[in-house]
């Protein structure tokens, strides 16, 4: 059931492929913008990295991957609206299966996404190790999957296109500078390291930058990670069940 229901919201996405390449518009620019504006950044005592590109990808990476799954909820409206999802309630489809088929398409089109990006930055002059790039592309889905998760649950609950714009302008931004995605923690004022220290994108950063420089340091911000996305889609599944309750 999970695969046929995923199998739909993948043939729904490749009718509309222009989705994937205008998501990507964005942190293109960031990548390019902000790779050429702060390049001498690294200059300053204690950065503590030679190419601030190198540094920057994994940052971009990460922004995207909030950026696109906040928009998760925005689907499921439509199909509130549509009444497709009320069909499917009246099916012996899992409910489950439902909920997974988003998580995994949203999945999906984040390891692509930021797969390009990362490819992108290597023809910009970035240089990684693999399989540190697996781990980043992993990383960018798991914390994908936060955010896609509750996007869901405000769209389940809400059910307002506008709450769901409301919290992808509200969060990214915020939640992207205030972690080290585009500044070494060591140069941050003090308030801003302890907020990065609870920031889920923070924990995504550090867990990728981690296994980039080839270390084991960023085993506990994955596991951090991986426990908050299991807690989300669990909350997800609660919540559509109390939407199927109202219907």
């Amino acid at each position: 059931m999970t695969w046929w229901m995923t199998h739909r919201q993948l043939k729904a996405l490749l009718r509309q492929p222009a989705v994937l390449v205008i998501t990507l518009l964005q942190p293109m620019v960031w990548l390019f913008l902000f790779g050429n504006l702060f390049r001498r950044i690294v200059d300053l005592p204690g950065f503590g990295t030679a190419s601030y590109l190198d540094y920057l990808v994994p940052g971009v990476v990460m922004m995207n991957a909030v950026s696109a799954n906040m928009w998760a909820g925005m689907g499921t409206i439509e199909e509130i609206e549509r009444g497709t999802l009320n069909r499917f309630l009246t099916t012996p489809v899992s409910r489950a299966a439902i909920v997974n088929a988003g998580v995994i398409m949203q999945s999906l089109t984040t390891a692509f996404q930021s797969t390009v990006i990362v490819l992108l930055g290597w023809a910009a002059g970035a240089t990684y190790p693999v399989g540190g790039v697996i781990v980043l592309v992993l990383a960018s889905v798991v914390l994908g999957t936060v955010f896609g998760a509750l996007s869901q649950v405000f769209g389940l609950t809400l059910r307002q296109r506008e709450s769901i714009i409301g919290l992808s302008i509200f969060l990214l931004l915020p939640l992207t500078f205030l972690s080290t995605a585009f500044m070494a923690k060591s140069l941050m004022p003090g308030w801003m390291q302890a907020i990065a220290s609870a920031n889920p994108v923070n924990w995504a950063l550090e867990g990728a930058r981690g296994a980039l420089a080839g270390g084991t340091g960023g085993l506990w911000y994955g596991a951090g990670l991986l426990a908050l996305a299991v807690a989300m889609v669990a909350l997800s599944t609660l919540t559509f069940r109390s939407y199927q309750r109202t219907v």
